[in-house]
């Protein structure tokens, strides 16, 4: 397995779009369809899907009165800056369900909100080690010139 692609379903795609990506600061952009949407990382990854309610026949995605949405799953993000994701969940909500500390399991730090259909939300810094791994896997945008980089990104796809 790759990848997974963790579906939840919302009562707006357009808000609670815009709510994910002002919490994980990503420019505005409007999702591709009115009934659903993806948020991706800067390299393609999708961090999460969102659904509209009672679009397909989706038997988990019919209604949100057939069950409590977010029962039994808690979205876990874990972001590269924990301090700027920490600001703007702030400005985003008027509570947090865990305020910010450091989780002893992880040895992070991390704080929970609750996203605007109630799923759980936790949002978790980076290790050290995984903050130092990730930027030795980032290419040196200074070894090519910019057009290069462009190329070989749409060659790759072909």
């Amino acid at each position: 397995m790759k990848r997974t692609w963790t579906i939840i379903g919302v009562s707006d795609v357009s808000s609670s779009f815009k709510w994910y990506q002002s919490l994980f600061g990503q420019p505005a952009t409007s999702p591709h369809h009115l009934h659903f949407g993806q948020l991706l990382d800067s390299d393609g990854t999708v961090l999460l899907s969102l659904h509209q309610w009672g679009v397909e026949d989706h038997p988990s995605l019919k209604s949100p009165h057939d069950g409590t949405p977010g029962n039994g799953l808690l979205l876990f993000f874990r972001v590269d800056d924990y301090a700027m994701a920490l600001r703007r969940a702030r400005a985003l909500v008027a509570r947090f369900e865990e305020q910010p500390h450091v989780n002893p399991n992880t040895r992070t730090r991390e704080f929970s909100v609750r996203d605007p259909d109630g799923y759980y939300v936790t949002v978790s810094a980076l290790a050290a080690t995984e903050r130092r791994n990730a930027a030795s896997k980032r290419p040196n945008k200074r070894v090519q010139p910019a057009k290069a980089r462009g190329r070989a990104t749409k060659t790759r796809g072909r």
